[in-house]
């Protein structure tokens, strides 16, 4: 584990010390294990989404119309699918708390792990930012404690949320697990309220641009908005590919994080198709493309709130709530992880005497925090997350492609349906939703970018030389070096 300069550096005269500093090391860097089943896991995939479901989603119709963004939705499934079920294979070869950063180190090497790990840690950073703003926004709209949107809104959420979680893993993934219960609740009865007002007629009800190729009525920006609207197609989905960031404090990972993923996505799939036909069927897709609470629009258009319009107002803060607890978890597992590792200051990964990662938790709170007040900018920052989100997508994927193409012969408790085409699909698709976020917002692409390269510059100059051989997923990467070193030498 020796880095040539730190405090870490084993003694040279004995390997006994050297064990005792490892076991120290990772003693003080300690998740709580066992303290999430398969019904917590699946709650937890489907929280890092739900708030999705609420709003952004219906930004695609001014991009795809109804036509090209219930395409860009479909194909956006289709790639989630196909990657959750290459992660639930993965996963269940390494459960441990780096998710795709772990399997992206073994597959693609220390720059492969440390790409797909940033790429992630800029996703779950940034996202709930993000949400911290919408939260804000509803809190206004409500009129809830006399409060309008601003930092002490944002300030309050990052400071209630992470203190559930430094109380403990298991508590915050109930209190996520009862929120997210009351807003996939809200979203069906939701969707019962809203097809009775169903109208087809209204599908297609935004003016077509002629100048478009391929411009129909069902695609009123031709075919070029089928792609551009991915990036929104993918708001049904986003962040349920983070559960496996869950699999050192799951229990029996290795059977419960396929079980939670299949699950989740399944979930998804259902809730996606009846917001989206439900919503754009109640009032028109025109109605829709610039709401900023479009199923409340749905439900009582430029009338009075009634009842129900008022339930799935507030069941939409729940679902922001739910995903913004989730998606703090997920940025400080994979915080934690990298800094184990030393790809990050080693200090980060540090753990309290309840195990949980406080400073994994507080840094990236201070920074999401300081970006949401200074900002106020939720769709620039999620637009910013979205690309983060779409190379690691590109990346984990090609991990599956590599392992399965170099190590066959790995053991694989579960093994993805469909195998490499299953992760091909997902790989091609995820590419082509990387392209889209450039046709969507350019500057949030670049400012991702931006980061990329400071974080590289830190990584080839700094802590590529300082990486923690002891760390699980680095134990791994080595196990898999000595075997075909072995073998080279049969």
């Amino acid at each position: 584990m020796s880095d040539g300069t730190d405090a870490l550096t084993p003694p040279a005269d004995t390997a006994d010390g050297a064990d005792q500093r490892d076991t120290d090391y990772l003693k003080r860097r300690a998740l709580r294990r066992g303290s999430a089943g398969w019904l917590l896991l699946t709650g937890l995939g489907v929280a890092y989404v739900v708030s999705g479901d609420f709003s952004g989603w219906n930004i695609g119709l001014s991009e795809g119309g109804f036509g090209g963004l219930a395409i860009a939705m479909v194909l956006m499934g289709v790639m989630y699918a196909c990657l959750v079920f290459s992660l639930a294979e993965l996963s269940a070869i390494l459960p441990t708390a780096g998710g795709g950063y772990g399997f992206a180190r073994r597959a693609l090497g220390t720059w492969g792990g440390f790409l797909t790990g940033t790429a992630i840690l800029i996703e779950y950073i940034l996202a709930p930012a993000a949400i911290s703003i919408f939260i804000g926004e509803y809190v206004e709209s409500l009129r809830l404690f006399g409060l309008t949107a601003g930092w002490p809104v944002y300030l309050a959420c990052f400071v209630i949320f992470i203190g559930i979680h430094l109380w403990g893993v298991g508590e915050a993934l109930r209190f996520s697990l009862v929120v997210t219960a009351v807003a996939v609740a809200a979203l069906l009865i939701f969707a019962v309220g809203a097809f009775t007002e169903f109208d087809a007629g209204g599908l297609n009800d935004i003016p077509v641009d002629e100048a478009a190729f391929g411009s129909n009525s069902w695609l009123p920006f031709g075919v070029l908005g089928i792609w551009a609207a991915f990036p929104f197609g993918m708001w049904f989905f986003l962040g349920v590919e983070g559960v496996p960031l869950a699999a050192e404090e799951a229990k029996d990972p290795v059977r419960s994080m396929p079980k939670a993923l299949s699950i989740a996505m399944g979930v998804l799939v259902l809730l996606a198709l009846v917001t989206f036909f439900a919503a754009t069927g109640a009032r028109g897709s025109a109605a829709l493309q610039e709401a900023g609470n479009p199923l409340v629009v749905a439900l009582q258009g430029d009338g009075e709130p009634t009842a129900l319009s008022r339930f799935v107002n507030y069941a939409g803060l729940a679902g922001l709530v739910a995903s913004f607890i989730s998606l703090i978890y997920a940025g400080s597992r994979q915080l934690f992880a990298l800094s184990r590792a030393g790809y990050l200051p080693r200090f980060l990964s540090l753990t309290s005497r309840r195990k949980a990662p406080y400073l994994g938790l507080l840094i990236p709170g201070a920074i999401g925090f300081g970006l949401a007040a200074a900002t106020g900018d939720g769709g620039r920052m999620l637009n910013v997350a979205v690309f983060g989100a779409t190379i690691s997508y590109s990346l984990m994927a090609l991990s599956h492609l590599v392992l399965r193409r170099r190590e066959p012969g790995l053991p694989r408790p579960y093994r993805t349906p469909g195998g490499m085409l299953t992760s091909g699909v997902a790989f091609v698709l995820a590419l082509s939703a990387l392209v889209a976020t450039f046709l969507v917002d350019k500057d949030a692409a670049f400012i991702a970018l931006g980061v990329y390269v400071v974080a590289l510059a830190y990584f080839t100059f700094y802590s590529r030389h300082r990486l923690v051989a002891a760390a699980p997923e680095e134990e791994f990467a080595a196990l898999a070096a000595a075997e075909a070193e072995l073998e080279r030498d049969r």
